[in-house]
């Protein structure tokens, strides 16, 4: 039996199990995130955060001094950034005083990322550069209802769509997309109800996860889609205000890039009795119970 500490922690109740690795030592394969991520068997959480220095990181080519976010979704598959778990990997940083603030540097597969810890408690993230564009795109929901939707790269795959009632959304089961080549890995998908002028609501399903409370690129995303879609002329830069069903969040769109503002909350540290990986080669019971249909990166 392993026994690794954790932290449990949520962004507008995006939650995170997070495992400080310092050195690299810890053998984490996605039998083992599925089963910390498993609601039942495990802590439970969309998605798992580990700390490691980045020196350790093949693929990282900038400062190895910086810490580096290893982020897993629920299914086990690799992300390449997480938007809400940022803010949490942050905050946790913080709280254990492993960096020093109110700014902090942190790697993640999308490149550096710039964190500021907020005199209110928040924090703020830079996201990079959205990009919109592509073939036009058309999602179907479980229950046949077909959205027309905007594709956006924050570092990751989005879709955004935009209806008229978040709350009729069948997204118990995975929504469908065509093209199906557009997105041969799975892709986010953001719905979308403007409340107002830079004001907007949505609901969000994640590849990897499946509906989440929230989904940080996914604002990023749902933003910069909201000012196209409604021709928002509003010099730059300009900020919206996100809804979600996890709470509000902020997201600041730039020339250069999006900066992304909302809470990082720390709720439980404890010890993980994990079974060793004998156990994992011949069984992963979590896999199977963990509600994850669409195995992707988030």
């Amino acid at each position: 039996m392993r026994r690794w500490s954790f932290t449990k922690g949520h962004g507008t109740q995006n939650d995170f199990v997070l495992i400080l690795d310092r050195e690299s030592m810890l053998e984490i394969g996605p039998a083992e995130v599925r089963f910390i991520c498993n609601r039942r068997a495990g802590i439970g959480g969309d998605g798992l955060l580990r700390a490691v220095l980045a020196k350790h990181v093949a693929d990282w080519e900038g400062d190895g001094a910086l810490w580096f976010m290893d982020y897993r979704n629920a299914d086990g598959s690799i992300a390449e950034m997480c938007g809400n778990g940022i803010r949490v990997f942050v905050r946790y940083l913080l709280d254990q005083d492993l960096v020093s603030g109110p700014v902090v540097e942190i790697a993640t597969r999308d490149g550096l990322k710039v964190a500021t810890a907020l005199p209110d408690g928040r924090i703020r993230v830079t996201m990079g550069n959205v990009l919109l564009g592509g073939q036009p795109v058309v999602v179907t929901t479980a229950d046949g209802a077909e959205f027309k939707a905007l594709t956006a790269d924050v570092g990751n795959p989005h879709a955004v769509s935009f209806v008229d009632d978040l709350h009729l959304l069948q997204l118990h089961a995975p929504p469908r997309w065509e093209p199906a080549e557009e997105f041969p890995d799975g892709v986010n998908l953001e719905f979308v109800r403007r409340l107002g002028p830079q004001h907007i609501a949505m609901r969000v399903y994640e590849r990897g996860v499946g509906e989440t409370h929230s989904c940080g690129t996914g604002t990023v995303a749902a933003a910069a889609g909201a000012r196209f879609h409604d021709q928002d002329l509003t010099p730059l830069p300009v900020t919206y205000c996100v809804e979600t069903p996890g709470g509000r969040v902020e997201v600041e769109l730039t020339q250069q890039q999006a900066y992304l503002t909302g809470p990082a909350v720390l709720v439980a540290h404890g010890e993980l009795a994990l079974p060793e990986r004998t156990f994992f080669e011949t069984q992963d019971p979590s896999a199977a119970a963990s509600g994850v249909s669409q195995p992707a990166s988030n």
